[in-house]
């Protein structure tokens, strides 16, 4: 089994907080996983950027756009693209949006995902309208 990283670039990549000890960051996690499997945008690995895998870091520097969905004010997935050298274009703090963290509660409310999802929508398409024409 190989040990190279197949990751590939996204025009824009979106790194989400996980949190595996509350709702909010699997409300992130699971909303930037809906994106990526409607083909909108690319969730990334955001543990690689922490593990500084040189080809994850690599591909992340050639996104177009950065889009970070943390799940609360502490802003770890921020920080670690940051960490790495990289910018964030869009931030969403999910608590922000009137969102409560529960702490080893994981009720997790579709209505929350869907709000989750139609403010990356907002980011995505401001990100598109942004972006210089190619050609």
């Amino acid at each position: 089994m190989s040990k190279a990283c197949i990751c590939k670039p996204s025009e824009i990549m979106l790194f989400a907080c996980s949190g595996g000890g509350s709702n909010v960051g699997q409300i992130a996690n699971n909303a930037a996983l809906e994106i990526t499997k409607e083909g909108k945008a690319k969730m990334y690995c955001l543990a690689g950027l922490g593990g500084h895998v040189p080809g994850i870091i690599e591909a992340a520097k050639q996104a177009k756009k950065i889009i970070v969905i943390d799940g609360c004010p502490v802003l770890c997935a921020k920080k670690m693209v940051e960490h790495v050298g990289l910018k964030v274009d869009e931030l969403i703090v999910i608590t922000d949006e009137n969102i409560e963290k529960t702490p080893g509660v994981f009720d997790i409310k579709n209505e929350d995902i869907e709000k989750i999802k139609n403010l990356i929508e907002i980011k995505i398409n401001r990100a598109v309208e942004e972006a210089p024409e190619k050609g």
